[in-house]
């Protein structure tokens, strides 16, 4: 302490002024204006919506992408006091005064803007020059796709940025590998790149990508420690551990955290309920769990129930019967049974109501006390509205005639018969005597005569069927699909008008909580699998392209026209750094396959140190833009030229590299590189008399006349919108 009283305390810090000079230079383009325009462009139209779910609490589905990147711009406008009271129902609808926009817009801002020094780092990091650095960060700086896109409230600037923090976080790491394994250092990069590999995915599922090359990276480098005989066996494993928690437990863990926040501030119900399973429903606040409040949890003979579709597909449905009957004649000139038609109904009715009743007995009553159905029961389903029983048999169904026609008996009595028995079968048993649930227990429906299942085939029914859903017999069961399961929803007990006058002797019924039966791990993999699978309107989009649309930069997309004025709002690319940016990728291909095959005659062009870096570099630059880029040939959604974005910046990271790279091993005399080095400032400054040409659609705030703007159309194809007066 007295030591510390006698000489001064000092702290010595390194500051690197061209990063910070960078950063500077990404905040004022990305934050310049950034309420203007005051008004919803293109997909704020669908991002605010969810925002404002947030703001409310209100549940929604999103199959587009994981919850951390809504999470993302919710948090902005929560900082910026939104009450998410805003009508998010058209594109260019002015913002209203309680819109804190600014707030909206300043995540996705910043992470555009943080990118531009962490490409820098990137290259670095790489082992190249401070110019080629310094290059790739300027050319990120003057893109004019990424600048649009990282100015509204949307999330590809994000993905972009956990993309980069991925990639850096990892060469960080292999440099502490190569000097101070297993310290500080070594742990907080190796951490923070498995953490940055979860945020990229919980932004965008398309962050699997790049998850997916770092671990390649990461498993070639486990791999080479392996055969590494200078290390003992125990270090090698403690190696590969620190390897698998940091890039596989951590990035999990990380991955259920978003959910887990996710679900936690959306407690309420709200208008994508339906397409969750009833269970999830009534875990949620209002909605289904303000209807099945009370309910008796065990069902029993008598029961009065409706049955849902555990499907959920196209739409969630359930079980229906009505007045109606099957024509006698189908169009392809098959019969029918012409009895009472079932359907699958995707709306609540008065018909969605059947009773559960003991085949050896009348009544149709629950009795003091109730009798519980269990698993293997046997039991007939009687349409509450008709009194007509459930049945299956041997005839087609109308639209899939390897199965059967399902259908109510229009003559059923109670000493009919008993063809209309139905066995059963609880998917979600722990034990064969488990007890028949409501909203809990998913069971199948096996006719006992035919041994056909209960299931929603999913075709729509003719308009003599009111376009309703199929419901067939299926025999054999095909699998174990989800369109055989079946769950109650609504449940009461039937009681007859002496047992309503005396209904404080029965017996009080086990009641339905869900909120403390269902467990996040449920309520996870649900809503993970319903993202998996729902599928949004796929109809071809005006803007819409195709992968060999983003390379050669033959499409725009107009986001926002003035009301007034001709200012606009395009996501258009810098012509210069596209088409350098593609030249560059299939030069590095072409030479690295002309080095690898002169090592493999023994000639070796470069140092192995030159070589290790040259081939590290096309690994996260070239491997960035190919498995962000390829895999969109294999998908059948609708794609647009954001989508490229990634994959885009990956390839400008090339850029520099492949320059800096002919510059020091293919310009052989000072003459050729000093000419080689006035090309590339002349292809700089031609990217920089672009990206100020095509400024004003980049941020939309100077009206042009239509000569200018049609000056503007480089390309037959871009869609520069000129208003006629």
């Amino acid at each position: 302490m007295l030591g510390l009283l006698k000489r001064p305390v000092v702290v010595t810090a390194h500051i690197n002024l061209t990063v910070v000079a960078l950063t500077a230079a990404g905040l004022l383009s990305r934050l310049w204006r950034l309420t203007y325009p005051r008004a919803v462009v293109f997909d704020e139209v669908y991002y605010g919506q969810y925002i404002s779910f947030y703001m409310k609490r209100v549940f929604f589905l999103d199959g587009s992408g994981p919850p951390f990147g809504h999470m993302l711009l919710a948090l902005g406008g929560y900082l910026g006091g939104f009450d998410g009271n805003f009508l998010w129902n058209r594109i260019g609808a002015e913002y209203s005064s309680n819109v804190p926009v600014c707030s909206l817009r300043l995540l996705p801002a910043l992470a555009g803007a943080l990118s531009v020094p962490l490409a820098y780092q990137i290259v670095w990091e790489l082992g190249f020059s401070h110019g080629a650095a310094v290059g790739a960060a300027l050319l990120l700086l003057i893109e004019n796709s990424l600048i649009t896109q990282s100015r509204l409230v949307l999330l590809e600037s994000a993905l972009i940025f956990f993309d980069l923090l991925a990639v850096l976080s990892y060469l960080k790491f292999s440099s502490a590998q190569r000097h101070r394994p297993f310290s500080l250092s070594w742990w907080f990069w190796l951490t923070l790149t498995g953490v940055a590999c979860s945020c990229a995915v919980g932004v965008k599922y398309m962050g699997v990508f790049t998850y997916l090359l770092v671990l390649g990276a990461a498993a070639v480098q486990a791999w080479h420690l392996v055969g590494d005989r200078t290390l003992s066996n125990v270090r090698v494993l403690c190696h590969l551990l620190a390897r698998a928690g940091a890039l596989l437990a951590v990035p999990v863990a990380t991955y259920l955290l978003f959910f887990y926040v996710h679900l936690r501030l959306l407690y309420r119900s709200g208008p994508h309920d339906q397409i969750m399973s009833s269970a999830f429903q009534a875990s949620l606040e209002g909605g289904l769990a303000r209807i099945t409040q009370g309910q008796p949890l065990e069902v029993a003979y008598g029961s009065q129930v409706t049955l849902r579709s555990a499907f959920g597909k196209p739409v969630p449905c359930w079980l229906h019967s009505h007045q109606s009957t099957y024509p006698v004649m189908y169009e392809d000139g098959r019969g029918s049974s012409h009895q009472q038609q079932v359907t699958c109904y995707p709306f609540k009715d008065v018909n969605n109501w059947w009773m559960v009743k003991d085949p050896g007995r009348h009544q149709l009553v629950v009795s003091s006390p109730p009798r519980p159905v269990r698993h293997g029961d046997i039991v007939q389903l009687v349409h509450g509205m008709t009194t007509r029983v459930l049945n299956t048999h041997d005839v087609a169904a109308p639209l899939t005639p390897h199965s059967q026609e399902v259908s109510c008996y229009i003559d059923y009595n109670i000493s009919m018969p008993a063809q209309s028995l139905w066995r059963l079968d609880i998917v979600n048993r722990e034990s064969d005597a488990e007890v028949w649930k409501t909203i809990l227990s998913e069971v199948r429906l096996v006719h006992v005569n035919t041994s056909a299942v209960l299931k929603l085939s999913g075709a729509h029914l003719p308009d003599w069927g009111f376009r309703q859903l199929e419901v067939v017999g299926e025999k054999p069961p095909r699998g174990q699909h989800g369109s055989t399961v079946w769950n109650v929803e609504e449940h009461r007990y039937g009681q007859s008008q002496e047992q309503k006058e005396r209904e404080q002797e029965l017996h009080s019924p086990t009641q339905v909580d869900i909120s403390r039966n269902l467990s996040f791990m449920a309520r996870f993999s649900e809503l993970q699998w319903r993202m998996l699978t729902v599928r949004s309107d796929e109809s071809e989009h005006k803007y819409s392209s195709t992968p060999l649309d983003w390379l050669t930069l033959d499409t725009n997309i107009a986001y926002w026209l003035h009301p007034r004025t001709s200012a606009q709002i395009h996501l258009l690319g810098n012509v210069v750094i596209w088409a350098s940016a593609g030249l560059a990728t299939l030069a590095y291909l072409l030479l690295f396959l002309w080095y690898l095959l002169r090592r493999r005659r023994g000639i070796h062009d470069l140092p192995e140190g030159a070589w290790l870096r040259w081939v590290l570099a096309g690994t996260m630059c070239a491997g960035g833009w190919a498995v962000n880029y390829l895999p969109f040939f294999m998908m059948e959604k609708t794609l647009f030229l954001y989508h490229y974005l990634p994959a885009l910046t990956f390839q400008i990271l090339l850029l520099p590299v492949l320059l800096q790279h002919i510059s020091e091993h293919l310009c052989r005399s000072r003459p050729q590189r000093s000419l080689f080095h006035a090309l590339v400032v002349a292809w700089f400054s031609a990217a920089c008399h672009v990206f100020n040409t095509l400024r004003p659609l980049t941020y939309g705030d100077k009206p042009l006349s239509p000569s200018e703007l049609k000056a503007l159309r480089w390309r037959e194809s871009w869609d520069i919108l000129i208003r006629k007066y």
